[in-house]
């Protein structure tokens, strides 16, 4: 009788070297027995640091590059991964990646459309997609969607961004009831003002003042909700936009 295969199980986080991203590699290497695929695009050196803190949490990572923006890109580099751990699962995806362009709408750049799109909406599209077959196949996943307070409430200047944001709240909700009956869960977390790289220019000290809990959030907080979401404590939990904003909008 053939020995059955022990498949390594990985949590793959897209834009995983700074910010929420970072914050969440780590949290799922203290939580959980996942290792962890540290996605990243430019900045190598932040991902390479990420790597060392989720090994210093006593986890094991890898990191992974490819631009989500590229179905190529992500296709040619997840597959090369792949063909290297033939015993390896992605069980959890983590779509993260995100930037701004902010502006008003009537000077804004098709530029600027374009790429604040391209990341969140078609990098979710990109990396799920490529990857939910095998998680239809195992009959078990995670996917947990980042989105914005934006996505939800919409807010001047983040046209672009309110629309990428609102569009994969949609996507979340579509295609988590397509795979719910294979014990897969679809999640979004739509924080509010969390103190990171995409933050950092904004008055902080006024802009608490709209805030109820009187303060900007804290990466690790948003990455412990992640967490949450990806253990099998949440089984039940699927289909849903929680929010982490301190209160500004639920």
């Amino acid at each position: 009788m053939a020995e059955k295969v022990i498949k390594k199980k990985y949590a793959l986080v897209t834009g995983g070297s700074r910010g929420i991203g970072s914050a969440v590699c780590k949290q799922l290497a203290q939580d959980s027995e996942y290792h962890i695929l540290i996605n990243y695009n430019s900045n190598e050196n932040a991902a390479k640091a990420t790597l060392q803190e989720v090994e210093q949490a006593g986890g094991q990572g890898t990191i992974i590059k490819f631009n989500v923006t590229d179905s190529e890109s992500v296709k040619s580099s997840l597959d090369a991964w792949a063909e290297v751990n033939k015993n390896a699962v992605i069980e959890v995806i983590i779509n993260n990646a995100g930037i701004t362009k902010d502006g008003m709408f009537m000077w804004m750049q098709p530029d600027d459309w374009h790429n604040v799109i391209n990341t969140s909406l078609n990098g979710f599209f990109n990396v799920t997609n490529h990857l939910i077959q095998k998680l239809l196949v195992n009959r078990y996943g995670r996917i947990v969607n980042m989105v914005s307070v934006s996505g939800l409430k919409g807010n001047p200047g983040q046209v672009n961004y309110s629309a990428a944001k609102g569009a994969v709240i949609a996507a979340t909700k579509a295609l988590s009831a397509e795979v719910a009956k294979r014990n897969i869960t679809v999640n979004a977390v739509a924080p509010g003002f969390i103190k990171s790289d995409m933050t950092a220019d904004l008055d902080e000290k006024e802009l608490k003042k709209m805030i109820p809990a009187n303060r900007f959030g804290e990466a690790e907080e948003v990455a412990q909700l992640v967490s949450f979401l990806v253990s099998k404590k949440a089984s039940y939990i699927t289909g849903e936009v929680i929010n982490i904003n301190g209160g500004i909008y639920s």
